[in-house]
């Protein structure tokens, strides 16, 4: 069931990823693989030969506690890098009985609701679709889908376990017939871009430019896939 917007109840539920569990897991494993490359040195170093033995009897030469210590550092200090990259990419979601803004890598968008007809989990992504079963949005999201649909529907929000579109996608392949006007020059040009493991912002904005088209996507294992939405 579907409720009104209350305006002077709307209060967002937040969802995010805890900040300090991810720095707590990444630092403290940065640290121990710190300790475990201490390990290999001066393990290295017993060896008749082996490879990067020449660095390995460097790192050996420095003297105790501080290869022990810089070690588990150096570690600690790379962990921590890995948790701010893990946070910056990690999607944050706010649901309000008027909007629901999706914030990820300092960028949020916002949706009214509206605007929204349906919300779903696919795979490890998080889905928004709109009256004409268009995709407003798809977030890659690790958040626990059972958070998820407490909150969207305490919001009276729309929920779906699974894309009730998903029989109507077809594997796009070069040259596919009934796609829109350079659509298919974007689809190659992400194709590109999902084999590149630098590009995943190229690849999303191509989706983005896709959408505008009217073509909706979903990829599996580098495979992409596409439907058009039902127009009234």
């Amino acid at each position: 069931m579907r409720k009104e917007p209350d305006a002077q109840a709307d209060q967002p539920t937040v969802l995010a990823e805890s900040a300090w569990f991810i720095v707590a897991v990444c630092v403290g494993c940065g640290a121990v693989l710190g300790e475990l490359v201490r390990l290999l040195a001066g393990w290295l170093v017993t060896l008749r030969w082996a490879p990067f033995k020449g660095p390995a009897k460097l790192l050996e030469s420095i003297p105790e506690p501080g290869l022990t210590i810089g070690a588990v550092s150096a570690g600690a200090l790379l962990g921590l890098l890995l948790a701010f990259i893990a946070l910056h990419e990690s999607l944050s979601v706010s649901v309000s009985d008027s909007r629901v803004v999706l914030t990820v890598r300092d960028t949020s968008r916002e949706f009214a609701r509206d605007e929204i007809r349906l919300a779903f989990p696919d795979g490890k992504q998080l889905v928004l679709l709109g009256r004409d079963s268009q995709e407003l949005a798809r977030e890659d999201c690790d958040l626990k889908v059972a958070r998820l649909v407490a909150a969207f529907t305490e919001h009276g929000y729309t929920w779906a376990d699974a894309d009730p579109h998903r029989d109507e996608f077809r594997r796009w392949v070069p040259g596919t017939p009934g796609l829109p006007e350079g659509a298919n020059a974007l689809f190659k040009a992400r194709e590109k871009a999902l084999n590149k493991q630098d590009d995943a912002e190229d690849a999303r904005e191509l989706r983005g430019e896709l959408a505008k088209l009217g073509v909706v996507v979903r990829d599996e294992k580098k495979r992409q896939y596409w439907r058009m939405p039902r127009r009234p």
